[in-house]
């Protein structure tokens, strides 16, 4: 069932809260394992979803998607967990993601990602909880500045500002780093 007919109705029904749950889990759940590792991330959006449940009746259509209205679940959930987040960021950062590359590939998104992680750790854990949010939301959740706004209840300039502030922190903490080549772009001699 997609969002947009989950939106239509409410979400007070089990059938409906079941149709929801499989439709977004695994998002929530990548979501929260990017932010506080995978040991928690099962337990956090099993919560989620439990909280979700309680406070069905709560769900205001008009106030945004069900995704965000989960995703802002998520997030104050994560939230409650600030210390081990904190934590889990500098291993999860430490850690080489799989790809699908060839083998060759793989090491090599291996060593550089285990070279540059403490940087890029170091330049998240540098930002404030209010920009860091944001920008997980937006780089891990994929959601829009109007998705953003609605899952932490915030005005949607607030949303568009503080991940500005959060995106100029992270060039000003890694300089010319470019994340699509995992690289630092070699500065301008003139």
């Amino acid at each position: 069932m997609d969002d947009e007919k989950l939106r239509s109705g409410p979400i007070e029904a089990p059938a409906d809260f079941e149709d929801a749950f499989r439709e977004h889990f695994a998002q929530v759940y990548r979501f929260i394992a990017r932010r506080v590792g995978t040991g928690l991330a099962e337990d956090l959006a099993a919560e989620t979803f439990a909280t979700a449940y309680r406070r069905r009746a709560s769900y205001d259509r008009e106030r945004g998607s069900l995704r965000s209205w989960l995703f802002g679940i998520a997030a104050n959930i994560v939230r409650e967990h600030w210390r081990d987040e904190q934590r889990l960021l500098e291993l999860d950062a430490r850690l080489a993601s799989g790809g699908t590359g060839s083998f060759d590939d793989d090491a090599d998104s291996r060593v550089v990602a285990a070279a540059l992680a403490p940087q890029i750790a170091a330049a998240l854990a540098a930002l404030n909880r209010e920009q860091r949010e944001v920008l997980l939301l937006h780089a891990w959740a994929d959601l829009s500045h109007e998705e953003i706004s609605a899952a932490l209840g915030i005005a949607n300039g607030t949303a568009r500002s503080r991940l500005s502030r959060a995106r100029a922190a992270l060039r000003a903490r890694l300089g010319e780093f470019d994340f699509n080549l995992w690289t630092f772009k070699e500065a301008d001699h003139a």
